[in-house]
């Protein structure tokens, strides 16, 4: 389902090369750090979930793989780009065809309807021919059973059913990567089983998925758990679900 990244588009055949990378913010109350030398990588084709309790730095490592946030120091390579290095303008572009985001709170443009919403992300990156940008569209809101709402505007939707949509602009332009902070957050279980269902099927694809979750038992089912606290990765288990 999602497009395999060429070894030459990897560091040492992994997608995500995060070296070193400390993140500090300066508070009112003093130098906050939000992430203390963390190293992670993963490789092609891998899918693995980040837990840990809250405030524990996910979020922050999250961003910083996406381009959203900067490191403070330390390297940052995906797909082989040094995405640390990147400016503003430059690192949209390369997010728009390379990373597809889904945040847990969905941020669906709420005057589009369900398909404009996964149309915009191929129309501000440029992506595909014009003509054929409403039928991918429609293409991926079938993948996530969401085809019949195709006109509706997000508001008219359930939490899962903006989920999925939201899901469906993330997978718009077919990117390597996935990247999803709590997209289950937000959902009833049936629902988040049938999302982490289309995640499984991606990576059965070709596609990269890094995902945040609260839910351990979930966490589980994904090939390998990375767990956070205070800002550095304590522990990764292999879970082994996928082969």
């Amino acid at each position: 389902m999602g497009p395999r990244i060429s070894q030459h588009e990897t560091a040492n055949g992994n997608v995500i090369d995060v070296r070193r990378v400390v993140k500090t913010y300066e508070t009112v109350a003093g130098t906050f750090v939000a992430l203390q030398d963390v190293d992670l990588k993963v490789g092609a084709g891998e899918f693995v979930t980040v837990v840990g309790k809250s405030g524990c730095g996910k979020s922050t490592l999250i961003n910083v793989i996406t381009g959203i946030d900067r490191p403070s120091s330390g390297e940052v390579l995906v797909a082989g780009t040094r995405v640390h290095a990147l400016n503003e303008g430059e690192t949209a572009v390369w997010r728009g065809r390379t990373v597809g985001v889904v945040f847990q709170f969905f941020q669906l443009l709420p005057t589009l309807t369900a398909v404009e919403n996964v149309m915009l992300s191929m129309d501000l990156c440029g992506m595909y021919p014009a003509t054929e940008r409403y039928e991918r569209a429609m293409h991926r809101l079938a993948q996530v059973e969401m085809a019949d709402h195709a006109d509706d505007l997000p508001l008219t939707l359930s939490g899962g059913q903006q989920q999925s949509v939201a899901i469906a602009r993330a997978l718009a332009n077919n990117p390597p990567l996935i990247v999803a902070d709590e997209p289950t957050g937000n959902l009833d279980s049936r629902t988040a089983g049938t999302v982490f269902r289309l995640f499984e099927e991606m990576v059965q694809g070709g596609t990269t998925i890094v995902m945040v979750t609260h839910d351990d038992d979930l966490a589980r089912r994904a090939r390998r758990m990375v767990r956070m606290a205070d800002g550095r990765i304590v522990d990764e288990i292999a879970c082994g679900h996928n082969h």
